[in-house]
This record gives structure tokens, C-alpha cells and sequence, in this order.
């Protein structure tokens, strides 16, 4: 079998595709990917632990510190001690993380909507369901 016609090429090829537009979307708000799925994540589940937005946003712990830290800086998050266990730091978004998220927020429900108008029908429905059975 050729190599573009195996599976896991045809999805990391995807993913290639689907992160490259998402950037370019992204560029004239100034935000980069990493850091918008960073806010997705808080959007749908804030307070988020560090660990739980590394397994939500795809991305690595160190490299997510580093983010993080970055976020702070430019005021779009912030940490907090988790009321429950001190030793535990929460991330939250800050009001001009918030603003940023909502301005944004349409980008990546656009691409959502052109992927499920792609494949016409419940055939959007018949993918999500064969990549979670691949997904562990």
C-alpha cells in the first residue's frame, strides 16, 4: 500500500490542513493556535488544572508552561490556587482573555460547519463517530 493511502497519513494530512487554515483564520486577530485552543478549553470548563488543558488542547506540559506564561503576561489568563488542594494551580480566564475568546470564538465554529457541509448528510456524524473509536 502506498504511503498516502494509508490511514495515518490521511489524518495526520488532515490535521496538517485543518491546523494550517485554523492559523491563517487566527493571523488578524494576532492570537496563535495554541493559545486559542488554550482559551477554548477555559471557555468550556474553567477553572482548568494544568494537566487537564495539556490533555484537551493537544498540548505538551512543558511547552504548555511556557504558553501559559506568555498568556499571563499579556493578560488573558491568570492562575489561582485550588481552594481544594493548595498545591494545585488553576488557570482562569482573564476579562481580556474573555474578550479575545468571544471575538474569535466564530473561527473555529466556521471550520466545524465547512468540514460538516463538506460531507453532506450524516456522513459528518458517521466520521466523528469512527475517530472516537480511534482516539484512546
Amino acid at each position: 500500500m502506498r504511503m498516502k493511502d494509508q490511514l495515518a497519513y490521511m489524518i495526520a494530512s488532515i490535521n496538517r490542513q485543518l491546523e494550517a487554515e485554523l492559523e491563517e483564520r487566527l493571523r488578524p486577530g494576532g492570537v496563535p493556535i495554541e493559545q486559542y485552543r488554550i482559551l477554548e478549553v477555559l471557555d468550556a470548563s474553567e477553572p482548568a488544572a494544568m494537566g487537564e488543558i495539556a490533555t484537551q488542547s493537544l498540548i505538551e506540559a512543558p511547552t504548555l508552561t511556557k504558553i501559559i506564561d506568555k498568556m499571563v503576561a499579556e493578560g488573558l489568563v491568570y492562575r489561582a490556587p485550588d481552594p481544594n488542594d493548595r498545591r494545585r494551580v488553576l488557570i482562569l480566564t482573564a476579562p481580556g482573555g474573555k474578550a479575545l475568546f468571544k471575538r474569535l470564538r466564530g473561527v473555529s465554529s466556521a471550520q466545524e460547519q465547512r468540514i460538516v457541509d463538506l460531507l453532506e448528510g450524516d456522513k459528518a456524524a458517521k466520521l466523528r463517530d469512527l475517530l472516537k473509536e480511534l482516539i484512546q
